[in-house]
């Protein structure tokens, strides 16, 4: 390997000398794509930092409506709504109960005026027929 030359440029390189700087250039080689890789890395990852800060503020947006809006005491709103929907459904079916009471009332009720006017008329009539028997022509 000591008697073998390269020559190249005006230059004369030993095969020792390229036996030994080819693993060392390779090493540089390696380092430098590796080198050129991470900072491709790098910058990918900064580019997705700036959407996670993105998002941070989105977050925290979020965060200032829910309780602007207070969430957290909306659970105690929907219990007193909803205990005041079962009065109201409460309330209603009695309202319905009492609506079936007046509807069988009114059947009841509804051909009774006829009957007093007729049994009116009966006891006009009786006393009428009294009043002329006490009364003779």
């Amino acid at each position: 390997m000591e008697d073998v030359e390269l020559k190249a440029g005006g230059f004369t390189f030993k095969g020792i000398y390229l036996a030994f700087a080819l693993p060392i250039l390779s090493g540089i080689s390696g380092a430098i794509y590796f080198g050129y890789d991470a900072l491709g890395r790098f910058e990918f990852v900064e580019g997705e930092i700036s959407s996670v800060l993105e998002m941070e503020a989105r977050l925290q947006t979020v965060e200032q409506a829910i309780n602007d809006n207070d969430v957290r005491g909306l659970n105690s709103k929907l219990s007193q709504i909803s205990t005041q929907m079962t009065t109201i459904l409460e309330q209603q079916r009695n309202l319905l109960d009492l609506r079936s009471k007046v509807e069988r009332a009114e059947l009841i009720t509804n051909g009774i005026d006829t009957k007093l006017n007729a049994l009116q008329d009966d006891i006009d009539s009786t006393w009428d027929a009294i009043d002329a028997l006490e009364k003779p022509l």
